[in-house]
C-alpha cells in the first residue's frame, strides 16, 4: 500500500513513469524499509508481567563496537527501586546511565564500571524509591579485543513492591 500511494506520488511529480524508473524506486523503498529496521534489531525488548518482590530482568541488548551508547525501553509492569547492569560475552567499560521515567523526569547516574571481565555493575538506587521506568539510554567505551567480539549488557531491575498492598 505504502509502495503504491508513493509511486502515485512520484509519478504525479515527474509525470513520466516507466517500468526501470519504477525498479529504481522499489529498490529504494524496500532498502530504506531494511535500514531502519535494523535499529531496532540490537534490543532484545522483555515485557515484565511479575510484580512479585525481587530482582528481574527488563530487558538486553549487544553493544556494538562502533556507538559508544545505546539503550533499553522499558515495557510492561515497569516500576521498580534500582537497577544493575550485567555485562556478557565482552567487557566494556560502562560509564553513565541516564533513566528517564515515564512523568518525563530523567536522572543521571555515573556508572563507572570498569573491570576487564564479565560481571555486574553497582547497584542504583533511583529517585524517590519506586518509580515507573520509560528506558535507559546508557555510554559505553568498547575494550579492544582481537575477535571483534560484541558484548551483551543485560538490564536488571529490583521490585520493593513498597507502598502497594
Amino acid at each position: 500500500m505504502f509502495l503504491s500511494y508513493a509511486a502515485r506520488i512520484y509519478y504525479k511529480s515527474n509525470k513520466k513513469l516507466n517500468k526501470k524508473t519504477m525498479k529504481k524506486f522499489a529498490m529504494i523503498v524496500v532498502f530504506a524499509c531494511v535500514g531502519m529496521s535494523g535499529v531496532a534489531i540490537g534490543q532484545i525488548p522483555k515485557v515484565i508481567l511479575s510484580d512479585k518482590t525481587g530482582w528481574h530482568k527488563i530487558g538486553e541488548t549487544t553493544v556494538d563496537l562502533t556507538k559508544e551508547t545505546d539503550e533499553v525501553v522499558v515495557l510492561g509492569a515497569d516500576r521498580f527501586a534500582s537497577i544493575k547492569f550485567k555485562v556478557e560475552d565482552q567487557a566494556i567499560n560502562l560509564q553513565s546511565a541516564e533513566v528517564v521515567y515515564e512523568s518525563g523526569e530523567n536522572q543521571n547516574v555515573t556508572i563507572i564500571f570498569n573491570k576487564k571481565d564479565e560481571g555486574y555493575s553497582r547497584v542504583i538506587d533511583l529517585n524517590g524509591g519506586e518509580r515507573d521506568l520509560s528506558k535507559i539510554v546508557f555510554v559505553y567505551k568498547t575494550l579492544p579485543n582481537a575477535d571483534n567480539k560484541k558484548a551483551r549488557v543485560e538490564l536488571w531491575g529490583l521490585k520493593t513492591n513498597a507502598g502497594t498492598k
